[in-house]
């Protein structure tokens, strides 16, 4: 297998190499939903972890990202960023196969603790994939059409990942045999089965002749964005959203498994519905995000996600009720929607603002500030969690009157609810250094979810001839054209105020 760089990149060969990268990471997201996010929680909990357990479980895939400065130079020195990519992922996929055997691991005590160390090599491996990877790819694509590549990518990796999800939940579940450790081994080995096809896929894209800087050490080049004030805001913005998200998000299974009792099957089952909705709502985002600016699909999108949290505090008030459950999967689904144009958005700003030849650096120093101050947040989290343990605080209303006295309770946070209140206030901070980013011309929010009704409309009325019909009843999208047209119009005549 030929891992060295290529001396030329055709039109055809750019084409081919799409292909794989959407196949590379719909085989990773397989494997990541088979071995970590809920499944790797679950396990976590199977082997008694406590808050703080979770919460540097949670951290060490941030904090591994400070070893994206040793891969700098790596990747620097060595400038084979395909064979740097494919060898540390491949290595961390053998890791996963070994984590298979940890149930049968006889010394119980340990068996914690080498969960911890395996999934802090594994993320290390993982951070030198990472920085050679972004590099590769941000020499390798061109900067039209991103979104709506990374929103091809994005949908088939979620998709994938959500059959995953599913699969894992209900193996672990109705696993037959005992112990029911053994139903993770048949997990981790499914993961690195699909990892091992990840890196075929990713050793088939075409990597471009790395271009060169003679000039200033890795050091001084890392420097470089900090010396960039537009991206410097956006390197605040990006440290303000690891902190908010990561300090509340990596806790929500243990919330919904040991606060309100559910299984891990219908834990997965609520995780699937985000990720479908994050999928179906990828594509228009990526259209979107191409059409409008990025800035815009996150001052929309993070409210909405941080509302979604805020929500999650409400949701088992007084007690856990029939409504429950069903509220979960609407805040699931909000959720998701707005993480995919998130994820989608931060990604293409931090291409779009990294200069051509200085991706390394650029990117590098994205994923450097987000694990010094994000990696912080789930431990910080797991030792209030901790420290709440047995809190409340309550806010109620008392009531006296000549025929009867008493407390109407209004809602009461308790233990894992206060991480959730904690993060949405946090979200302020984040839609503040959201404002300091400056990327293109600025659009309002209300544009945005104008433009998403209409692409999901006429997304609908390309999938269903009932779409079609509605379609033809409620035309939106003209009778929008048209305001916007009477509007302009009316501007342009004599005497009418601009």
């Amino acid at each position: 297998m030929r891992l060295s760089p290529d001396e030329h990149v055709t039109a055809d060969a750019l084409e081919h190499g799409k292909r794989f990268l959407v196949r590379d990471a719909a085989w990773a997201s397989l494997a990541g939903s088979l071995q970590g996010g809920v499944v790797l929680v679950g396990f976590a909990l199977a082997l008694g972890a406590g808050p703080m357990q979770i919460g540097l479980l949670a951290a060490i895939p941030l904090m591994a990202q400070a070893l994206q400065l040793p891969a700098i130079a790596l990747v620097e020195r060595l400038q084979q960023r395909r064979k740097i990519a494919v060898v540390a992922v491949t290595a961390a996929r053998v890791l996963i196969l070994s984590m298979a055997l940890l149930p049968w691991v006889a010394d119980h005590a340990n068996r914690l603790h080498l969960l911890i160390a395996m999934q802090f090599c594994i993320s290390a491996l993982g951070s030198v994939c990472a920085c050679a990877l972004n590099s590769w790819l941000h020499q390798l694509l061109p900067r039209d059409g991103l979104g709506a590549f990374f929103a091809k990518r994005l949908f088939w990796s979620t998709s994938i990942a959500c059959v995953g999800t599913l699969a894992a939940g209900q193996l672990i579940d109705r696993w037959p045999f005992e112990p029911a450790l053994y139903a993770y081994s048949a997990s981790f080995a499914a993961a690195a089965l699909a990892g091992f096809m990840s890196s075929w896929a990713l050793a088939r894209v075409p990597e471009p002749r790395m271009v060169s800087h003679p000039h200033g050490t890795v050091f001084s080049r890392l420097g470089q964005p900090l010396t960039d004030a537009n991206f410097r805001n956006f390197l605040v913005f990006m440290a303000s959203w690891n902190v908010a998200s990561n300090f509340a998000g990596p806790f929500l299974t243990v919330y919904l498994m040991k606060h309100l009792g559910l299984s891990l099957g219908t834990v997965t089952t609520l995780w699937v519905a985000s990720q479908v909705a994050n999928a179906l709502t990828l594509y228009l985002w990526g259209r979107l995000s191409d059409r409008l600016s990025n800035k815009a699909i996150l001052s929309v999108a993070l409210p909405a996600w941080f509302t979604c949290v805020l929500a999650l505090v409400f949701v088992a008030e007084p007690q856990p009720h029939r409504f429950t459950l069903p509220m979960l999967y609407l805040i699931h689904v909000v959720m998701g929607t707005a993480s995919g144009g998130i994820g989608l958005a931060n990604g293409n700003i931090g291409l779009k603002l990294a200069p051509q030849g200085q991706g390394t650096a650029y990117l590098a120093a994205i994923s450097l500030v987000g694990s010094l101050v994000g990696g912080t947040a789930p431990l910080l989290a797991g030792a209030v969690a901790e420290w709440l343990q047995h809190s409340q605080l309550s806010l109620a209303f008392h009531w006296a009157s000549a025929y009867a006295e008493g407390d109407v309770s209004v809602f009461t946070l308790t233990h894992w609810e206060f991480l959730f209140a904690i993060s949405a206030a946090l979200g302020l901070y984040v839609l503040h250094r959201l404002s300091k980013v400056a990327e293109g011309h600025d659009i309002s929010e209300r544009v945005v979810v104008q433009q998403f009704a209409l692409e999901a409309m006429r997304s609908v009325n390309h999938l269903s001839t009932v779409g079609g019909m509605l379609g033809n009843l409620f035309t939106f999208g003209r009778l929008f054209d048209r305001r916007l047209y009477s509007r302009s119009a009316w501007r342009d005549q004599p005497g009418r105020p601009t």
